[in-house]
């Protein structure tokens, strides 16, 4: 791989990761609050490749300017000999800027991200991962009075260690998809970042009341209801999973950003 085509795959890459950083794809892979990190990491490929470019064609036009001063100043047969040394050198320079074949693999993130676009985790992640529900640092207040929209996260987290106190006697609707444990308990889940979808870990709700008779994992469900004081644990590491009394229930399309960050408070 010589540096043209190097250029050319960091410019790729780059303009990529840009593309993914503009779009909703770039949440398939990373929070949105990692946005501007993808943002600026896809800027300094595209001008770390065009610098490499300018570079290449600066040093080309330097050799031609040389060999052409060289020509003029020779005798013939010092013409001869030069010609001679600079087929040899051309000979260098082609062998000596071609780097192992093993570079081609920066190919490969390029083709990733624009042949592959994964699906976000889902029942199957949720279902063979432990809940990552954890006690949170504090309970803001919440609105007075009407129906409460809250995250999978707030909601366990508010049930399991606040005991409902600010949710009891209130309509709750909560967005989530469809998880079934091996005992066919449904579950209502969100999968939780810290970073990047590669430590992704669920938070579970299970589900009572009017539940939907069919339900289909992965699919994505407003639930509206209230809270119950119900408990069960986890079958995977017996972390606490609160119930959701379900009055209500319909699909929804899947959100743009189909994850949650870790609810602290």
């Amino acid at each position: 791989m010589n540096r043209q085509a190097q250029a050319a795959l960091l410019f790729l890459l780059g303009a990529t990761v840009l593309h993914a950083g503009l779009t909703d794809l770039h949440l398939r892979y990373v929070k949105a609050g990692l946005r501007p990190l993808l943002l600026l990491c896809g800027a300094v490929l595209v001008v770390t490749a065009m610098t490499t470019v300018w570079y290449e064609w600066r040093e080309a036009s330097g050799k031609r300017d040389h060999d052409g001063s060289g020509s003029g100043d020779g005798s013939d047969g010092g013409g001869e000999s030069e010609s001679g040394n600079g087929g040899g050198g051309e000979h260098d320079h082609d062998g000596g800027h071609h780097e192992p074949r093993i570079s081609w693999l920066l190919a490969l993130p390029v083709l990733a991200l624009i042949l592959v676009a994964p699906p976000a985790l889902g029942s199957y992640s949720a279902t063979h991962t432990g809940t990552a529900l954890q006690k949170p640092f504090g309970f803001p207040e919440l609105p007075a009075g009407g129906a409460l929209r809250l995250g999978v996260g707030e909601y366990a987290a508010r049930a399991v260690y606040d005991d409902g106190r600010d949710l009891r006697d209130r309509p709750i609707e909560i967005t989530g998809f469809v998880a079934l444990d091996p005992s066919g308990v449904p579950y209502l889940v969100r999968m939780s970042l810290n970073c990047c979808a590669a430590d992704g870990q669920p938070v579970k709700i299970a589900l009572t009341g009017a539940v939907p008779p069919v339900l289909q994992p992965d699919a994505w469900l407003e639930v509206t209801g209230t809270y119950s004081p119900r408990r069960t644990k986890d079958p995977v590491n017996d972390g606490p999973v609160p119930y959701f009394e379900v009055t209500s229930a319909k699909p929804v399309p899947t959100p743009n950003d189909p994850y949650d960050e870790v609810w602290n408070g």
